[in-house]
Formats: structure tokens, sequence, C-alpha cells
């Protein structure tokens, strides 16, 4: 855990805390990637449904993005390379339905979490298969995860596997157990009322890595 440079404070939004590391929060065990069997997949109300497999996603265009992380669990750490595939890349293929406003992201192994289509249309998010300029690591959501670097990270869904686009915004699973349905770490769009235990052993478990950062 770093105090935060004077320099860099305007890149640090309220309540966090750098860090170098990257911590690994996951609830509940990391998924096994089976490269023959994984696919991405787009449906809902969108004009063209389309899936994935493992090598045709590979053969999408690819970027690179540089962003900062921040994590609703108090820390932040800066200038993070991902490399993958730019969302907008599949947007422009499967060809979203007017109605659409919001999409449900799925993932692996049984998770959700909810976004406005408008902060998922943005030309800094990307479906991340890279970081740093390694292989994402099956911790950290590889093969594949999103990154939506303007929202807490837990919408930047680890092992994302589809999107599903609907004219209304269902909770995800952190949603539904007392996280914000929005996300934006500049107006500290953390919690409901009241946190979950699961909630309580996640950011008791984030304190701790930081300790030892």
């Amino acid at each position: 855990m770093k105090p935060t440079d004077p320099t860099l404070a305007a890149r640090v939004p309220p309540g966090q805390t750098l860090t170098s590391k990257w911590p690994v929060l996951t609830y509940g065990m990391t998924p096994r990637f089976d490269p023959a069997t994984w696919s991405f997949r787009c449906f809902g109300l969108v004009e063209a449904e389309r899936s994935w497999t493992w090598p045709e996603f590979l053969a999408l265009p690819t970027t690179v993005v540089t962003c900062d992380i921040h994590c609703v669990t108090r820390w932040s750490r800066l200038d993070n390379r991902f490399e993958g595939v730019p969302v907008r890349e599949i947007l422009q293929r499967v060809r979203v339905r007017p109605e659409a406003k919001f999409v449900l992201i799925h993932a692996d192994p049984d998770y959700t979490t909810n976004l406005p289509l408008a902060d998922l249309d943005g030309d800094d998010v990307l479906l991340a298969v890279k970081h740093d300029g390694r292989p994402l690591e099956p911790d950290h959501g590889g093969p594949c995860r999103l990154v939506v670097p303007k929202l807490y990270f837990w919408k930047s869904a680890k092992w994302v596997r589809g999107f599903e686009f609907l004219d209304v915004n269902p909770p995800g699973f952190w949603e539904q157990n007392g996280y914000h349905m929005h996300a934006d770490p500049w107006a500290e769009e953390r919690y409901a009322d009241q946190e979950t235990h699961a909630m309580q052993k996640m950011r008791a478990e984030a304190a701790r890595k930081l300790r030892g950062a």
C-alpha cells in the first residue's frame, strides 16, 4: 500500500489507495479454461446473434488500452496496459437494436453484472486477453475479461462469456448482494445500505492483501 503521490492525486478517486500490486479478489473458485469448448456469445436485442470460438475470437481485430483501475474494496492501480478486442468491434458485428439500452454481462462460472449500453460502448472498453504484455492470468480473469475503466472494477467481469442486450436493467450477482447498480468510482457509487457477509469477507481480504503490498 502506498501513500498517494500528490502529482497523481487527480487520477485517484475519493477513498482509494494506490497499490503497485494487483490483488486477486474472487468470490468462489477460479474456473478452468478449455480452448476447445470456450465461446463468446452475443444475444438478445440484436439484429444478428453471434458466437465466436476461441480461435475465431483471437482472429478479431485487437487494440491496446492503457488505463487506471479502481476496485470497490478501495485500491487503485495506475497505468495498466490491456490488449484485446475492442467491444465496439463486437457491437458492430451484432448490430444492436435501438431499443437495447442495457447489457447483462455473462461470465464463468455463473456470474453476471449489469451495464448501461452507453458505458459498454466506449473507445477504451475491451475484451482483454493480455495485461502488461503477458497473457491474462486465470486468477485475473484469463483467458478473457471485460475491461470498463470508467467504473469500479467488479463491472469488468472476469472469465467473460457473453453479452445479453436488453431494454431493462436487471441486477447482476453483486448488484443483487448490495453493490451499486452503476458503480462510478468518482461518485463513490459503492454499495447499498447494508453489506452482505460475502462483501464483508471480500473487503477484509482486500485490506489484508493491501497491507502486504
